[in-house]
């Protein structure tokens, strides 16, 4: 698979390098640096607020046992 030029030079991949993909079954999300990296930025983006949060079901009692 080609990346187009543009977001090759704006991810700094003009010499090649990792990027990873999420299927979303309609479409896929490239991300550069591979998933794994991609998952670590997310997590560590989430303060213990918002995990409490998604945790209690962000007021949804349903959502919080699913």
């Amino acid at each position: 698979m080609s990346l187009p030029a543009a977001t090759r030079h704006r991810w700094n991949l003009d010499a090649g390098g990792s990027v990873g993909y999420l299927d979303l079954g309609d479409a896929i999300v490239i991300v550069p640096n591979g998933v794994d990296n991609l998952r670590s930025e997310l997590l560590s983006a989430i303060d213990d607020g918002m995990w409490a949060a998604a945790s209690a079901g962000l007021g949804d009692d349903e959502l919080a046992t699913q």
